[in-house]
């Protein structure tokens, strides 16, 4: 029987393992992805559990514990033995981030689940080519933007190293300074996780673009490779300071890179935040990556 005690923490050692099981089970969501856990572990708690050949991935926020589908071989009685668990330890939405997929089958599973979508945490996902050349009349808007601010500032584009570590850090807290992150615990905690993946971008495998504006860090952004054609931006910061298209830049900037080796770029989601719903949608995804939860009455 599946009991809490079976779960450990996510920890950097456990890297190779996550990247072991993920190259047979390939991941489409964000949240689910190693270095998505270790840099926000001071936040969410991630802990998992390997059971039969499957990974049990679960959170833990502001108390609250809450569980994702098992990754792994379809295993109908290891998933009622999570939903026995997740019913009893967790609120009003015990499991999370479910792909349409994996929703179908624990219908079939357990027809008496409440499955429905969870809006706010679909992810963008866009061509990294339309990204990268901003084409037709979807992106004018953008491409004058764009051009306002590379004729009006000098700028240069460099890949984040070990030498420029420290400086990308000095940038950070800049930009929370400007955003007040020591008013908004969500922004606090995300400085603390960038942190952590500058700290350890080599241990992660994460590539980062910093975009200078007058010789000073302006923006910078972190991905990594999701899946076989997907890469996923982690995070994307910078200071309008530096000018009012720098987000446009480092994002024009980020898909000319990777748009070498990928078909598409998972943008993350919106978290039901309206004015950044409103950005995302004005790059035009080309699907989304939709994600269900369980409801429990």
């Amino acid at each position: 029987m599946l009991t809490l005690e079976d779960f450990k923490p996510v920890t950097l050692a456990d890297k190779d393992f996550f990247a072991s099981h993920y190259a047979k089970y390939p991941q489409t969501h964000s949240d689910n992805t190693f270095t998505n856990m270790v840099c926000w572990n001071h936040y969410a708690h991630y802990r998992y559990a390997y059971v039969r050949g499957n990974v049990i991935l679960s959170s833990s926020v502001d108390g609250i514990t809450r569980f994702r589908a098992p990754i792994g071989p379809r295993d109908p009685e290891l998933l009622k033995d999570l939903i026995r668990l997740s019913f009893e330890v967790s609120d009003s939405q015990p499991i999370l981030l479910i792909d349409p997929a994996t929703a179908d089958w624990m219908r079939t599973v357990d027809p008496t689940l409440s499955i429905v979508p969870d809006r706010n945490e679909f992810e963008y996902i866009y061509l990294a080519k339309d990204l990268a050349e901003l084409p037709g009349g979807n992106y004018v808007y953008i491409r004058r933007q764009l051009h306002c601010f590379l004729r009006d500032h000098d700028h240069t584009v460099e890949p984040l190293t070990a030498e420029n570590s420290d400086e990308a850090k000095v940038f950070l807290e800049r930009w929370c300074e400007w955003r007040k992150c020591e008013e908004d615990p969500v922004l606090g905690n995300e400085k603390y996780a960038m942190n952590f993946a500058i700290d350890h971008f080599k241990e992660l495998g994460l590539s980062a673009v910093i975009l200078r504006v007058d010789g000073k860090i302006g923006a910078m952004s972190m991905f990594e490779p999701l899946n076989a054609n997907t890469a996923l931006i982690h995070f994307e910061k910078g200071l309008t300071e530096s000018g009012d298209g720098i987000y446009k830049a480092i994002n024009e900037e980020v898909a000319k890179v990777l748009a070498r080796d990928f078909e598409y770029i998972n943008r993350e989601s919106d978290l039901g935040i309206a004015g950044l719903r409103e950005a995302k949608m004005r790059y035009h995804p080309h699907h989304m990556v939709e994600v269900y939860s369980i409801k429990k009455s």
